[in-house]
C-alpha cells in the first residue's frame, strides 16, 4: 500500500468494511467548530498521529512489549504531549477554537494515556487494555460530538 493517498485508503476501509452505500449519509448532529485553515490543518495532523501511535502502542501490546507501549503513549499521546502548538501563530493554535467541553474532552484524553502508560508500564496486559479503553473513549466521545468546519 506504500503511496497509496489517505482518501484513496480510507476508501479502500470503507469498501473493504461493507459498510459503503449508495445511499446519503444521514443528517450530522455533531456540534460544527469553525476555525481558522491553520488550526484545522494542525488539529487534523495531531489526530494522524495519535492514530499512528495508538497503531503503535496495540501493535507493542500484542507483542507483550507493555514498556515500550507505555513509552510511545507518553511520548506521543499524554500529557506531555500537549501544548505542541503554544508558539505557533494564533490563527495556527486549534485550542484557541475549541468550545471548553471539547477542550475537556482533549485533556482527558492526554490524562488518559499518561495513565495507561503508567499501567502498561507494571506489566499487566490485561490492565494496560482497560487502562487504553479510557484513551479510545476520549476519542469516541469526541468524535462523536464535535465535527470541525
Amino acid at each position: 500500500m506504500k503511496g497509496l493517498g489517505l482518501d484513496r485508503l480510507a476508501l479502500l476501509l470503507t469498501v473493504a468494511s461493507g459498510t459503503a452505500s449508495a445511499a446519503p449519509p444521514a443528517a450530522d448532529a455533531r456540534q460544527p467548530v469553525s476555525m481558522p485553515a491553520a488550526a484545522r490543518a494542525e488539529l487534523r495532523a495531531e489526530m494522524i498521529d495519535f492514530m499512528a501511535a495508538l497503531n503503535e502502542l496495540i501493535g507493542y501490546l500484542g507483542e507483550g512489549k507493555l514498556a515500550e507501549a507505555g513509552q510511545v503513549a507518553d511520548a506521543r499521546i499524554g500529557v506531555g504531549a500537549m501544548g505542541k502548538h503554544r508558539n505557533s501563530p494564533p490563527e495556527a493554535i486549534p485550542g484557541r477554537y475549541m468550545p471548553d467541553a471539547m477542550h475537556g474532552i482533549a485533556r482527558g484524553m492526554h490524562v488518559a494515556a499518561s495513565d495507561f502508560a503508567r499501567v502498561a508500564r507494571k506489566g499487566d496486559r490485561e490492565k494496560a487494555y482497560g487502562a487504553l479503553q479510557q484513551v479510545t473513549a476520549a476519542c469516541v466521545a469526541c468524535h462523536a460530538t464535535y465535527r470541525l468546519e
